[in-house]
């Protein structure tokens, strides 16, 4: 189906090769200087939950907290207004859960101390190098199924801006300084299969179109092929953004750096969709002879 007008995406290729190699750059550069804010799960710490009589101002425990002398508190309802959960980065201490509880507890209020978790150094340290394992994994896995489903100029372009995507978005939690845990990492991989998703129907198209439109060249079937599709990437972004907001806003402290790693990655996969990935295989010279297959000497369509 023809569009009712063809956008001429890849004429501002130029401009999005600078601002993506400024943002990489940029990126990459805090990861390296800074590094990411790694939450107890990484690093290592003690998680408290207590209970409360009547609804607890988790700003005021956490003022108390500040005061009395713990570094950077997290202090977060955990279920319902009366429930607690504290988590507090450092060695793992034994008397650490009573000190909290001595510190919180007024004259009138008895509070309930109803578990305590440790997550040593060294198992932070393991849940590191696996979830970069499991990323790097994921990358490799999705490089080899699009050389196999489409072609390998089309795997180049799809690993390309899914490393985009992430180096990006990893970016900007340390630019930030926002917090980086487990449910991060989640989105972060989450980011990788909706960038991936979006890839993949813009590839499908335009090797579709390279197939219908024989006497256009590479730009104009890439042209078409993002116009086709550019509602399509619109209307699956805006509902899933409205997703997030509502995460973002109601769902709580526990997943709100979650939802804030998911609108980065949903905001700058949509990006690299039309202009990282379709700009690769330009800049790989994909023509429509790359999906032809030889057969007895002479070229013929690889789609039935």
């Amino acid at each position: 189906m023809m569009p009712s007008r063809i956008y001429n995406f890849m004429g501002l290729r130029r401009y999005a090769v600078v601002f993506s190699a400024l943002m990489l750059v940029v990126s990459s550069w805090s990861l390296y200087t800074q590094g990411l804010v790694l939450g107890l799960d990484f690093s290592g710490g003690t998680q408290i939950e207590v209970g409360y009589d009547q609804p607890a101002d988790v700003g005021e425990l956490r003022e108390q907290l500040e005061t009395a002398g713990f570094d950077n508190p997290v202090v977060v309802h955990f279920g319902s207004e009366t429930d607690v959960l504290i988590r507090l980065q450092g060695e793992p201490d034994q008397k650490l859960a009573e000190q909290v509880v001595e510190v919180l507890q007024g004259e009138d209020e008895q509070i309930d101390l109803r578990r305590v978790d440790f997550v040593g150094p060294q198992i932070g340290e393991e849940l590191r190098e696996d979830g970069g394992l499991g990323m790097l994994t994921a990358l490799a896995v999705v490089m080899l199924y699009v050389a196999i489903r489409f072609q390998l100029k089309f795997s180049v372009g799809a690993v390309l801006a899914l490393a985009h995507d992430v180096i990006i978005t990893l970016g900007i939690f340390s630019l930030a300084r926002f917090e980086f845990d487990l449910t991060v990492l989640a989105a972060v991989l989450a980011v990788v299969g909706y960038s991936l998703n979006d890839t993949i129907v813009v590839s499908d198209r335009i090797r579709e179109n390279f197939r219908k439109i024989r006497k256009a060249s590479p730009v104009e079937v890439i042209n078409e092929s993002l116009s086709q599709t550019l509602w399509r990437t619109i209307n699956t972004s805006a509902t899933t953004f409205i997703v997030l907001l509502a995460l973002f806003f109601i769902g709580g402290e526990l997943i709100h750096n979650f939802a804030i790693a998911l609108m980065i990655g949903v905001g700058i996969g949509t990006y690299s969709s039309i202009y990282v990935a379709a700009t690769a295989m330009l800049a790989l010279n994909l023509d429509r002879e790359d999906l032809l297959e030889t057969v007895e000497g002479e070229l013929v369509d690889d789609l039935p």
